[in-house]
Protein backbone atom coordinates (compact mmCIF):
# COMPACT_ATOMS: atom_id res chain seq x y z
CA UNK A 1 0.00 0.00 0.00
CA UNK A 2 1.61 3.29 -1.62
CA UNK A 3 1.74 5.85 1.86
CA UNK A 4 2.88 9.44 1.61
CA UNK A 5 4.09 11.50 4.44
CA UNK A 6 3.55 8.70 6.33
CA UNK A 7 0.00 8.79 5.12
CA UNK A 8 -1.81 6.20 3.82
CA UNK A 9 -3.50 6.53 0.02
CA UNK A 10 -6.30 4.29 0.46
CA UNK A 11 -9.21 5.84 -1.43
CA UNK A 12 -10.18 4.19 -4.72
CA UNK A 13 -7.34 1.31 -3.89
CA UNK A 14 -8.44 -2.36 -3.80
CA UNK A 15 -6.84 -3.30 -1.18
CA UNK A 16 -5.62 -6.75 1.24
CA UNK A 17 -5.24 -5.35 4.13
CA UNK A 18 -8.04 -4.32 6.60
CA UNK A 19 -8.56 -1.04 7.56
CA UNK A 20 -10.04 0.22 10.79
CA UNK A 21 -10.73 3.86 12.25
CA UNK A 22 -10.97 3.77 15.71
CA UNK A 23 -12.39 6.81 17.60
CA UNK A 24 -13.70 7.41 21.12
CA UNK A 25 -14.75 9.81 23.73
CA UNK A 26 -16.29 12.19 21.76
CA UNK A 27 -17.96 14.35 24.75
CA UNK A 28 -20.65 15.67 23.38
CA UNK A 29 -22.50 18.34 25.44
CA UNK A 30 -19.30 19.14 27.45
CA UNK A 31 -18.01 22.77 27.80
CA UNK A 32 -14.51 21.06 26.07
CA UNK A 33 -16.54 19.66 23.25
CA UNK A 34 -15.35 21.13 19.55
CA UNK A 35 -17.66 19.82 17.28
CA UNK A 36 -16.09 21.14 14.11
CA UNK A 37 -12.74 18.84 15.60
CA UNK A 38 -15.04 16.04 15.58
CA UNK A 39 -16.85 16.77 11.78
CA UNK A 40 -13.14 16.73 10.76
CA UNK A 41 -12.52 13.38 11.93
CA UNK A 42 -15.61 11.89 10.16
CA UNK A 43 -15.11 13.64 7.29
CA UNK A 44 -11.76 12.53 7.45
CA UNK A 45 -12.52 8.84 7.93
CA UNK A 46 -15.86 9.06 5.24
CA UNK A 47 -13.31 9.87 2.33
CA UNK A 48 -10.87 7.09 3.32
CA UNK A 49 -13.38 4.64 3.17
CA UNK A 50 -11.71 1.66 6.15
CA UNK A 51 -13.26 -1.93 6.60
CA UNK A 52 -14.76 -1.12 9.71
CA UNK A 53 -15.52 2.44 12.02
CA UNK A 54 -15.30 1.57 15.43
CA UNK A 55 -16.89 4.40 18.18
CA UNK A 56 -15.63 3.17 21.61
CA UNK A 57 -17.85 4.58 23.78
CA UNK A 58 -18.52 7.94 25.72
CA UNK A 59 -20.30 9.92 23.10
CA UNK A 60 -21.61 11.90 25.51
CA UNK A 61 -21.10 13.95 28.66
CA UNK A 62 -24.18 13.03 30.95
CA UNK A 63 -25.97 10.53 29.43
CA UNK A 64 -28.82 12.96 28.12
CA UNK A 65 -31.04 12.47 24.88
CA UNK A 66 -30.00 15.64 23.77
CA UNK A 67 -26.31 14.81 23.81
CA UNK A 68 -27.03 11.43 21.87
CA UNK A 69 -28.86 13.21 19.43
CA UNK A 70 -25.92 15.27 18.77
CA UNK A 71 -23.71 12.31 18.18
CA UNK A 72 -25.70 10.93 16.07
CA UNK A 73 -26.10 13.97 14.13
CA UNK A 74 -22.18 14.16 13.80
CA UNK A 75 -21.59 10.66 13.05
CA UNK A 76 -24.54 10.79 10.16
CA UNK A 77 -22.17 11.01 7.45
CA UNK A 78 -20.09 7.51 8.38
CA UNK A 79 -23.79 6.00 8.27
CA UNK A 80 -24.76 7.91 5.22
CA UNK A 81 -21.46 6.53 3.33
CA UNK A 82 -22.59 2.87 3.88
CA UNK A 83 -19.51 2.54 6.05
CA UNK A 84 -19.34 -0.36 8.67
CA UNK A 85 -19.64 0.85 11.69
CA UNK A 86 -19.92 -0.06 15.14
CA UNK A 87 -21.22 2.00 18.14
CA UNK A 88 -20.87 1.06 21.82
CA UNK A 89 -21.61 3.10 25.00
CA UNK A 90 -18.89 4.41 27.76
CA UNK A 91 -19.26 4.71 31.21
CA UNK A 92 -20.68 8.17 30.29
CA UNK A 93 -23.43 7.20 27.99
CA UNK A 94 -25.16 5.09 31.22
CA UNK A 95 -24.87 8.37 33.10
CA UNK A 96 -28.58 9.42 34.09
CA UNK A 97 -30.44 6.25 33.14
CA UNK A 98 -28.10 6.96 29.33
CA UNK A 99 -28.34 3.74 28.57
CA UNK A 100 -31.72 4.04 27.30
CA UNK A 101 -31.00 6.95 24.97
CA UNK A 102 -28.15 4.65 23.86
CA UNK A 103 -30.59 1.96 22.74
CA UNK A 104 -33.48 4.52 21.31
CA UNK A 105 -30.42 5.87 19.12
CA UNK A 106 -28.18 3.48 18.53
CA UNK A 107 -30.12 0.53 18.80
CA UNK A 108 -29.94 -2.75 21.61
CA UNK A 109 -27.21 -4.90 20.33
CA UNK A 110 -27.22 -8.60 20.21
CA UNK A 111 -25.23 -9.69 23.55
CA UNK A 112 -26.68 -10.69 27.06
CA UNK A 113 -28.89 -8.57 28.92
CA UNK A 114 -29.83 -6.32 26.17
CA UNK A 115 -26.81 -4.40 26.52
CA UNK A 116 -25.20 -2.36 23.69
CA UNK A 117 -23.36 -5.61 22.35
CA UNK A 118 -22.53 -6.39 18.28
CA UNK A 119 -20.64 -8.99 16.44
CA UNK A 120 -19.15 -8.60 13.00
CA UNK A 121 -17.89 -11.12 11.03
CA UNK A 122 -16.10 -9.65 8.01
CA UNK A 123 -15.08 -12.13 4.97
CA UNK A 124 -13.48 -10.22 2.29
CA UNK A 125 -12.14 -12.62 -0.88
CA UNK A 126 -8.85 -13.40 -1.70
CA UNK A 127 -8.21 -11.14 1.76
CA UNK A 128 -8.41 -11.44 5.74
CA UNK A 129 -11.43 -12.81 7.96
CA UNK A 130 -12.27 -10.69 10.64
CA UNK A 131 -15.10 -11.38 13.64
CA UNK A 132 -15.86 -8.66 15.50
CA UNK A 133 -17.41 -8.67 19.38
CA UNK A 134 -17.75 -5.60 20.37
CA UNK A 135 -19.34 -5.11 24.28
CA UNK A 136 -21.04 -2.74 26.15
CA UNK A 137 -18.31 -2.12 29.62
CA UNK A 138 -20.40 0.17 31.28
CA UNK A 139 -21.76 0.55 34.78
CA UNK A 140 -24.63 2.57 35.30
CA UNK A 141 -23.28 6.15 36.97
CA UNK A 142 -19.86 4.74 38.02
CA UNK A 143 -16.48 5.29 36.45
CA UNK A 144 -15.11 1.61 36.32
CA UNK A 145 -15.98 -0.81 33.82
CA UNK A 146 -17.02 -4.43 34.44
CA UNK A 147 -17.51 -7.37 31.14
CA UNK A 148 -19.00 -9.79 33.76
CA UNK A 149 -18.86 -13.81 33.86
CA UNK A 150 -22.06 -14.60 32.82
CA UNK A 151 -21.22 -13.02 29.14
CA UNK A 152 -18.20 -15.00 29.03
CA UNK A 153 -19.50 -18.27 27.31
CA UNK A 154 -21.40 -15.77 24.68
CA UNK A 155 -18.02 -14.02 24.19
CA UNK A 156 -16.49 -18.23 23.38
CA UNK A 157 -19.73 -18.46 21.19
CA UNK A 158 -19.11 -15.46 19.07
CA UNK A 159 -15.27 -16.08 18.78
CA UNK A 160 -15.47 -19.64 17.41
CA UNK A 161 -14.96 -20.64 14.22
CA UNK A 162 -12.21 -19.40 11.98
CA UNK A 163 -10.80 -15.77 11.41
CA UNK A 164 -7.91 -14.75 11.01
CA UNK A 165 -8.09 -11.75 13.00
CA UNK A 166 -10.15 -11.75 15.67
CA UNK A 167 -10.80 -8.22 17.25
CA UNK A 168 -12.39 -7.68 21.21
CA UNK A 169 -13.71 -4.00 21.19
CA UNK A 170 -14.82 -2.43 24.66
CA UNK A 171 -14.94 1.17 26.28
CA UNK A 172 -12.89 0.84 29.41
CA UNK A 173 -9.07 -0.48 29.22
CA UNK A 174 -7.99 -3.69 30.04
CA UNK A 175 -4.29 -2.34 31.14
CA UNK A 176 -3.55 0.65 32.88
CA UNK A 177 -2.42 3.18 31.10
CA UNK A 178 1.18 5.39 31.39
CA UNK A 179 0.46 8.70 31.58
CA UNK A 180 -3.02 8.93 33.68
CA UNK A 181 -2.73 8.77 37.57
CA UNK A 182 -3.45 6.39 40.00
CA UNK A 183 -5.24 3.67 38.18
CA UNK A 184 -8.89 3.80 39.73
CA UNK A 185 -11.52 2.55 36.87
CA UNK A 186 -10.46 -0.18 34.97
CA UNK A 187 -12.48 -3.06 34.20
CA UNK A 188 -13.71 -5.04 37.24
CA UNK A 189 -12.99 -8.40 36.00
CA UNK A 190 -10.12 -7.25 33.75
CA UNK A 191 -7.71 -10.51 34.93
CA UNK A 192 -10.27 -12.86 33.87
CA UNK A 193 -11.13 -11.28 31.15
CA UNK A 194 -7.26 -11.07 29.96
CA UNK A 195 -7.74 -14.94 30.25
CA UNK A 196 -10.06 -15.20 28.17
CA UNK A 197 -9.17 -13.41 25.30
CA UNK A 198 -5.69 -15.29 25.74
CA UNK A 199 -7.41 -18.95 25.69
CA UNK A 200 -9.53 -17.43 22.57
CA UNK A 201 -6.48 -16.51 20.43
CA UNK A 202 -8.01 -12.89 20.31
CA UNK A 203 -5.59 -10.77 18.10
CA UNK A 204 -6.43 -6.77 18.86
CA UNK A 205 -8.09 -5.03 21.91
CA UNK A 206 -9.79 -2.14 20.88
CA UNK A 207 -10.53 0.50 24.19
CA UNK A 208 -10.61 4.51 24.97
CA UNK A 209 -11.73 6.01 28.25
CA UNK A 210 -8.55 7.39 29.60
CA UNK A 211 -7.98 10.09 26.54
CA UNK A 212 -4.52 9.24 25.96
CA UNK A 213 -3.70 6.99 22.76
CA UNK A 214 -1.45 3.81 24.17
CA UNK A 215 -0.19 0.57 22.64
CA UNK A 216 0.84 -3.02 24.54
CA UNK A 217 2.07 -5.99 23.47
CA UNK A 218 0.56 -8.50 26.23
CA UNK A 219 0.50 -12.77 25.68
CA UNK A 220 0.81 -11.89 21.91
CA UNK A 221 -2.49 -9.72 21.79
CA UNK A 222 -2.22 -6.46 20.85
CA UNK A 223 -4.47 -4.01 22.91
CA UNK A 224 -4.75 -0.22 21.32
CA UNK A 225 -6.37 2.61 23.58
CA UNK A 226 -7.54 5.91 21.69
CA UNK A 227 -7.55 9.27 22.54
CA UNK A 228 -10.56 11.75 22.80
CA UNK A 229 -10.84 12.74 19.41
CA UNK A 230 -12.77 15.86 19.88
CA UNK A 231 -12.75 17.11 23.88
CA UNK A 232 -9.82 19.50 24.95
CA UNK A 233 -10.18 17.03 28.27
CA UNK A 234 -6.53 16.24 27.72
CA UNK A 235 -3.58 14.86 30.07
CA UNK A 236 -0.46 16.71 29.38
CA UNK A 237 0.24 17.61 26.15
CA UNK A 238 -1.65 15.10 23.79
CA UNK A 239 -4.22 16.18 21.36
CA UNK A 240 -7.36 15.16 20.43
CA UNK A 241 -6.96 12.31 17.91
CA UNK A 242 -7.95 8.90 16.50
CA UNK A 243 -6.23 5.73 15.41
CA UNK A 244 -6.10 4.52 12.18
CA UNK A 245 -4.96 0.59 12.16
CA UNK A 246 -3.88 -1.60 9.21
CA UNK A 247 -4.06 -5.36 9.50
CA UNK A 248 -2.16 -7.60 6.90
CA UNK A 249 -0.84 -11.28 7.63
CA UNK A 250 2.13 -10.40 8.59
CA UNK A 251 1.57 -6.63 10.47
CA UNK A 252 -0.54 -4.26 12.23
CA UNK A 253 0.07 -1.02 11.93
CA UNK A 254 -1.34 1.95 13.98
CA UNK A 255 -1.44 5.31 12.94
CA UNK A 256 -2.26 8.77 15.02
CA UNK A 257 -4.36 11.01 13.37
CA UNK A 258 -4.80 14.56 14.53
CA UNK A 259 -8.04 16.08 13.00
CA UNK A 260 -7.46 18.21 10.02
CA UNK A 261 -3.84 18.65 11.18
CA UNK A 262 -1.63 15.68 10.06
CA UNK A 263 -0.94 12.32 11.71
CA UNK A 264 2.23 9.89 13.27
CA UNK A 265 2.77 6.32 13.42
CA UNK A 266 2.37 5.09 16.53
CA UNK A 267 3.39 1.89 16.66
CA UNK A 268 3.98 -1.22 14.16
CA UNK A 269 3.31 -5.19 14.91
CA UNK A 270 5.17 -7.72 12.85
CA UNK A 271 2.72 -10.46 13.05
CA UNK A 272 5.46 -13.24 12.28
CA UNK A 273 7.81 -12.39 15.39
CA UNK A 274 5.69 -10.97 17.37
CA UNK A 275 7.55 -7.90 18.16
CA UNK A 276 6.38 -4.40 19.09
CA UNK A 277 8.11 -1.44 17.47
CA UNK A 278 6.48 1.99 18.99
CA UNK A 279 7.43 5.22 18.11
CA UNK A 280 7.98 8.70 20.56
CA UNK A 281 4.04 9.87 19.29
CA UNK A 282 3.38 7.51 22.02
CA UNK A 283 4.84 9.56 24.86
CA UNK A 284 3.74 12.90 23.43
CA UNK A 285 2.05 14.03 26.58
CA UNK A 286 5.35 14.69 28.13
CA UNK A 287 6.99 16.60 25.59
CA UNK A 288 5.48 19.70 24.71
CA UNK A 289 6.75 19.80 20.81
CA UNK A 290 6.36 15.74 20.64
CA UNK A 291 3.06 15.72 19.20
CA UNK A 292 3.10 17.94 16.13
CA UNK A 293 3.15 15.53 13.16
Amino acid sequence: MGRRNGASTLVGVVREEFVIAQLSDLHCGSPFFDGALLDTAVAEITALGPDLVVVGGDLTTDGYAHEFRDAHRHLQPLFDAGLRTVVIPGNHDSKNVGYLHFRDTFGTGEGIGGKGDSVLRIERRNALSMRVVAIDSSKPDLAEGEVGRERYDWIRQQFAGKADVRTFVLHHHLVPVPGTGRERNTVWDSGDVLTLLSELNVHLVLSGHKHVPHVWLLNDTLLVNSGTVSSYRLRGYTRPSYNLIEVTADLIRITLRYPGIGERMAAELDRRAMRLQTSGALAGMFSKTGWTP
